[in-house]
């Protein structure tokens, strides 16, 4: 059996099958874009809730893994040449899962890094304009009688949004045919930007039919389905 006794996240977070991929979780965007991976791949993993109600991400044990305290984080057993491996960063980790499941990234070279470009897209630009519009939509923001912040973030995720409603035009997925990480990445945050932070009317959603339609099709898949309740959230702990 898999000795992970030299990690100190296993002694807040006790892995019950240290053969699998540790996950360390909650399910935000970010995090399901891990769950998602991992369920679509049959990859073995144990999912651990980090709460953030409690203040997991900064504990000891979760900052020993990933010192940004930050969700989802990894720890694989059966790393690169045998050894453990440890892993922050969403989109660093979709890339780790693709290539050691050989799935859900292009092996043609080209198409490969446009893939990675799209994913490079969300982590730069989707993610970071769409969290800022979720705090000043649906949390303290809304508080500032200034809605100038609010408007800029509005602005920009409307142009995001264009920016993918071109690129879906007459394509199944980001890349085509083909479902990559690319989507695992970017359509949680759009599920999440009209969902959860309640910003479909703010932004126009109705206007970008292309981007709908293949949220649709993603939410419709069994391992998305599994994935974005991937762990589980406290109030279902």
């Amino acid at each position: 059996m898999t000795d992970l006794s030299r990690f100190p996240i296993t002694e807040k977070w006790p892995a019950q099958h240290p053969d699998r991929i540790q996950l360390y979780s909650l399910p935000t965007p970010n995090g399901v874009k891990v769950s998602i991976m991992l369920e679509e791949t049959g990859l073995p993993y144990e999912p651990h809730l980090v709460r953030f109600d409690s203040n997991d991400q900064l504990s000891p044990a979760f900052l020993s893994l990933n010192p940004n305290n930050k969700i989802p984080a990894i720890l694989d057993p059966a790393g690169p040449d045998g050894e453990p491996l440890a892993l922050f960063e969403s989109g660093a980790i979709l890339l780790y899962l693709a290539e050691k499941a050989k799935q859900y990234l292009p092996q043609q070279s080209a198409r490969r890094y446009e893939t990675i470009q799209w994913l490079m897209f969300q982590m730069g630009g989707i993610g970071p304009m769409f969290g800022q519009l979720g705090f000043f939509n649906k949390f303290a923001g809304k508080d500032y009688e200034d809605k100038r912040p609010r408007d800029r973030y509005v602005a920009e995720s409307k142009r995001l949004l264009a920016v993918l409603e071109q690129r879906l035009t007459g394509r199944a997925w980001m890349m085509g045919d083909e479902y990559t990480i690319a989507d695992m990445a970017i359509f949680p945050w759009i599920n999440n930007l009209i969902g959860f932070y309640e910003a479909g009317e703010l932004v126009g959603i109705a206007s970008f039919p292309n981007v709908t339609r293949v949220l649709q099709a993603f939410l419709a898949r069994p391992a998305v389905t599994r994935g974005l309740r991937i762990p589980a959230p406290p109030s279902a702990s």
